[in-house]
């Protein structure tokens, strides 16, 4: 039976993200999108069921089943009539990417020339400016394909940024498949870009943003006025830019930002991130590129990837001559935040808290004596050898090591293990007044810290081996 696997990654690039090194030292990159959806979206003469019902002016708005709806196409229509002509007026000068539908697109022919010629990067947007949770695989592919095809005949360049927006669980991975984008912006899961493997592929994710979103002009509890939207993108820029080497995407849409009422807050937020020093402002190609020279893939070990007997044999040594406790780590539900040493270590000792007093027992009977007979004979493992070496422990006086010989002896007697310590976190001195202290706890307490001491040098071994 296969051991349950968790495809999530909940750690990403935890506590140190990588240093971005954004061009000529930047502080921040800021990256802003005008999707392009006008002309793709749900309705009966594109060959939908029924009328669009997302991201208008029409509050409550239900779809049509079989039916136009008139107020809600021409909400849409003023994103392509007025809406996109005042942001290209703003936003020509300015190094932006369009996340274009491809069936808009195809209904655009003026205001697609009007992107090429401000040099905006044109990413595709999907084949329909539809919902995908439900269509099947192939199906979805299918329509991938197709827009690919129709951006490059719109266009005369094949689109190298992929984002589909309204997704199903395959989208991804299907633009992954397919191989030819140079990132992929499907993702709302980190301030940085970030690799994610698909079979034999490493596909750049580029995250996008739904917070920092003229989109909530258009949901509950979302902006009411553009002074809000002016508000919340400055505390953002204003975040980033302290922690320094982040990216800020800003998403927009023709008919919602493309509002006179609106338009003027975002008016003066470029004019605010743009009185800044050290910022980079850059298309979504732009920063791809960036990251996949600066921040390659590479390649790591996937311990949650790993076969049963390839793991144990990785991992079966980390707490002393047990491979069981590796053995039931390995059944536990691992996933790709558990392919880093504190990963590792977290399912291990899960698997020796778990386990009964006398299986714990077992392991802290099977460590050696610290600088004892087993130490002399040169018959540790190579662990415990290095471990014992650090702390000068292979090179003790005839006075230390009778010292050493006494405690071990009266420790062992007392608790029936031995002395069990994390001595690349001491120095000879102080493993010496560790054990005269704790020789005197009681067996309780003794064992507990024992145990302690034994996760402790597991992960001082994780850390070393990974």
């Amino acid at each position: 039976m296969n051991a349950p696997r968790y495809p999530r990654d909940m750690t990403g690039y935890g506590a140190e993200p990588p240093q971005a090194n954004w061009p000529k030292g930047a502080r921040i990159a800021v990256q802003i999108v005008l999707n392009y959806e006008e002309g793709g979206e749900n309705n009966v003469l594109h060959g939908d069921a029924a009328s669009e019902a997302f991201l208008s002016e029409i509050v409550g708005a239900a779809a049509w089943e079989g039916q136009r709806h008139w107020n809600m196409e021409s909400i849409y229509e003023y994103g392509a009539r007025a809406g996109f002509w005042r942001l290209h007026r703003m936003l020509k000068e300015w190094p932006i990417t369009v996340y274009g539908v491809a069936t808009a697109l195809a209904r655009a022919p003026e205001q697609v020339a009007a992107m090429q010629r401000a040099g905006w990067e044109i990413a595709s947007h999907g084949l329909k400016w539809i919902d995908y949770k439900d269509m099947g695989e192939a199906e979805e592919r299918a329509h991938m394909k197709d827009a690919i095809r129709l951006h490059t005949e719109i266009t005369g360049t094949r689109p190298r940024g992929w984002y589909t927006g309204r997704t199903s669980m395959n989208t991804v991975r299907l633009a992954a498949e397919d191989g030819g984008f140079a990132y992929v912006a499907d993702s709302y899961a980190d301030d940085l870009p970030y690799w994610q493997r698909f079979g034999d592929r490493d596909q750049l994710i580029v995250p996008y943003t739904l917070d920092v979103n003229d989109m909530r002009f258009a949901t509950p509890q979302g902006f009411n006025a553009g002074a809000q939207f002016e508000a919340y993108l400055k505390d953002s820029f204003d975040t980033l830019y302290a922690e320094g080497g982040r990216l800020l995407s800003i998403g927009l849409h023709c008919r919602l930002i493309g509002r006179p009422g609106r338009a003027a807050a975002l008016k003066r937020m470029l004019d605010y991130m743009a009185g800044h020093p050290d910022v980079w402002f850059a298309t979504r190609a732009d920063i791809a590129d960036h990251w996949a020279r600066t921040h390659p893939p590479q390649t790591t070990e996937r311990p949650s990837a790993m076969t049963r007997d390839a793991f144990v044999a990785r991992f079966g040594g980390i707490f002393e001559h047990s491979p069981w406790v590796a053995e039931r780590a390995y059944a536990l539900e691992l996933g790709p935040t558990h392919d880093t040493a504190t990963g590792i270590h977290n399912a291990l000792a899960r698997a020796f808290r778990s386990a009964s007093a006398d299986e714990r027992l077992g392991v802290l009977q099977a460590h050696p004596d610290l600088a004892g007979k087993l130490a002399a004979a040169k018959r540790l493992t190579q662990a415990s050898t290095d471990e014992q070496t650090s702390a000068g422990l292979d090179a003790l006086t005839d006075a230390e090591r009778s010292k050493f010989e006494t405690l071990n002896a009266d420790y062992t007697r007392r608790f029936g293990f031995p002395f069990i310590i994390a001595v690349r976190d001491y120095d000879k001195a102080g493993i010496l007044a560790a054990f005269q202290s704790r020789i005197t706890n009681d067996k309780d307490t003794e064992f507990a810290e024992a145990c302690k001491q034994v996760e402790r040098i597991a992960a001082l071994r994780l850390k070393a081996l990974l």
